[in-house]
């Protein structure tokens, strides 16, 4: 089981939808093949690695949706990068409410 985030921003209207797939100890960045590939938002997923792809079977569906793999991170480092980021967003804010 996994968390599954909104899909990145995109450069040009025909790019492969982006998605962050969060589970317990890795956190992987995962590319559609085609521009409307897309999968809905959810609390939590089935997946599998198949292939150097990964595997999505969301509600009880007939088939999975396979997504290349972009990116692989451990989750402990990952969440050490997100409050970093936190923290320059929340440092930034409070300079900016300063002037």
């Amino acid at each position: 089981m996994a968390t599954f985030g909104p899909p990145a921003m995109q450069n040009t209207e025909e790019a492969c939808p982006e998605f962050t797939l969060v589970s317990d100890k890795v956190v992987f960045v995962i590319v559609g093949r085609s521009s409307n590939q897309l999968i809905p938002l959810a609390d939590v997923i089935d997946f599998r690695l198949y292939n150097r792809e990964v595997a999505v079977r969301l509600d009880d569906a007939k088939h999975e949706s396979k997504f290349s793999v972009k990116e692989m991170v451990l989750r402990s480092e990952w969440d050490r990068v997100q409050r970093h980021i936190d923290e320059q967003l929340r440092s930034t804010e409070l300079e900016e409410a300063r002037r």
